[in-house]
């Protein structure tokens, strides 16, 4: 981000004083060169664009195999085909790639293996954990999720008079984009939401998947567009299988009277109202970071583009 404000600033300055140089000129020999020195800078900024991301790509350490969370007396059993950042670089990536606010609940993230931050078609999982306690799921077959859904789409409607007063785009939940499935059997829940921001043509895919521990859960969510729900679908299952309680910390391992139990249940897990601030629309925000940088980078395409016209026009 340093390397691209750094070269908005060169290209203003450079706009602003080659402006009044190319207005006074009548001959076209200065107008040639203008123009070639134009030419010259957008070069040399697209260049140091690309020289940052390779740098920082080269920075980060892939991690596979056993990877130990920290605090969440958890573990990854990152197979072949995917990678995991430790907290670090998952937090570079998030803040620095990506843009967005700092987040000290980060542990790491989950990549597919070759993949890098700046791949469009690429997805991300960002892995943290909640030391709720125990969350019930005595109420996994009697869960209405349509009514669920219903309620959720207008408390996210609800809020959009706070989000236009802060500055946030307003957010829709269009609906399901998986239903919630719960597995009793191994105590590990997921499902996918819909969601549209503002006027943005693409619609944002918020993919969550919540493993049960004994004293909190540990949340996992893919950060993604729409485009890209076949492949998170088709990579679900192989995330959910890597990641497990160690023992002692299973959910199995739950003493009553003992161990803290939380004030929710599944219901609340997936509504995401007793947990706002770390989980519900956390990988929306995430992309809605990723995508900002996109746009940013094709803003400066846009804003090069028109000095280059203006060049352009001056020469003719």
């Amino acid at each position: 981000m340093k390397i691209i404000l750094t070269g908005l600033a060169a290209g203003c300055a450079m706009f602003w004083q080659s402006a009044p140089a190319i207005a006074q000129a009548d001959a076209p020999e200065p107008a040639l060169s203008e123009q070639s020195d134009a030419d010259q800078f957008f070069a040399s900024d697209a260049a140091a664009i690309e020289a940052w991301m390779q740098e920082f790509v080269a920075s980060l350490t892939p991690h596979t195999g056993l990877v130990p969370l920290d605090g969440a007396e958890a573990t990854l059993d990152v197979s072949d085909g995917y990678v995991f950042l430790d907290r670090k670089d998952a937090r570079r990536v998030l803040e620095e790639a990506w843009g967005n606010p700092p987040d000290e609940t980060v542990l790491g993230m989950i990549m597919p293996a070759g993949a890098t931050p700046f791949d469009d078609e690429a997805w991300a999982a960002t892995v943290t954990y909640l030391s709720d306690g125990y969350v019930s799921d005595k109420d996994a077959a009697k869960i209405n999720y349509d009514k669920l859904l219903s309620d959720l789409k207008k408390d996210a409607l609800a809020s959009n008079k706070w989000r236009a007063e802060n500055g946030y785009e307003r957010i829709e939940i269009i609906g399901w984009a998986q239903n919630p499935t719960y597995d009793a059997d191994t105590h590990k829940m997921y499902w996918a939401k819909e969601l549209q921001f503002g006027d943005s043509p693409v619609r944002t895919l918020n993919y969550d998947v919540r493993v049960l521990g004994r004293r909190g859960v540990l949340v996992i969510g893919f950060v993604a567009g729409m485009s890209q729900l076949a492949a998170i679908e088709a990579s679900a299952p192989g995330v959910l299988a890597m990641a497990n309680f160690d023992p002692g910390s299973t959910y199995a391992e739950y003493v009553p009277g003992v161990d803290q139990k939380a004030a929710y249940g599944l219901v609340g897990l997936v509504a995401g109202a007793a947990i706002a601030k770390k989980t519900g629309l956390l990988a929306a925000i995430l992309l809605f970071g990723k995508k900002f940088i996109v746009l940013i980078i094709a803003g400066f395409a846009a804003m090069f583009g028109a000095i280059k016209r203006f060049f352009s026009t001056k020469a003719d």
